[in-house]
């Protein structure tokens, strides 16, 4: 079986969000007095006690670039809670974080169209290849039930000429 790979948002875009997020705000660091923010940089909740900012993020925008597709009208600016200050992103082996909730996996095309998705209860490696057994899945995002909000991508596992 295929192994999925939850992907953080990347150190040079958090760089890049920290100063002027993707609405143009600057960002604004507060005291996590409580805990329990998801953190996108990380992949995990925070702890008390930590500096976090929410700002905005536009995953799709940005993946589009890199890839060199327009997607359109499918491009949105969501908020996304992340370290104030550089961080170690994800601890190795983290597996699928924010499984604590239902889900959406909502599926995008090459050219970053939605293609449609699915509200599950268990985010765990059966529910990525359900998606990715449509050949024209390139990339899905892992989004909260309640407001929409990106949690993180998985793009398709590139596949070796051995098909390893």
């Amino acid at each position: 079986m295929t192994t999925y790979t939850a992907r953080p948002i990347d150190p040079t875009v958090l760089k890049e969000l920290r100063s002027a997020d993707d609405a143009g705000r600057r960002m604004v660091p507060v005291l996590d007095e409580e805990g329990g923010a998801p953190l996108r940089c990380c992949l995990r909740r925070s702890d008390p006690g930590e500096r976090i900012a929410l700002v905005s993020y536009a995953p799709l925008r940005r993946w589009a670039a890199e890839t060199g597709v327009d997607p359109g009208a499918y491009v949105e600016v969501g908020p996304v809670f992340v370290h104030a200050e550089e961080c170690g992103g994800p601890a190795a082996g983290s597996g699928y974080p924010f499984a604590d909730a239902h889900r959406v996996l909502r599926r995008y095309s090459a050219d970053g169209h939605i293609l449609g998705g699915e509200l599950v209860d268990t985010l765990d490696e059966d529910a990525f290849q359900r998606a990715f057994d449509d050949p024209a899945v390139e990339l899905v995002h892992v989004r909260a039930v309640e407001y929409g909000c990106f949690f993180y991508e998985v793009q398709r596992p590139e596949i070796s000429p051995s098909g390893v």
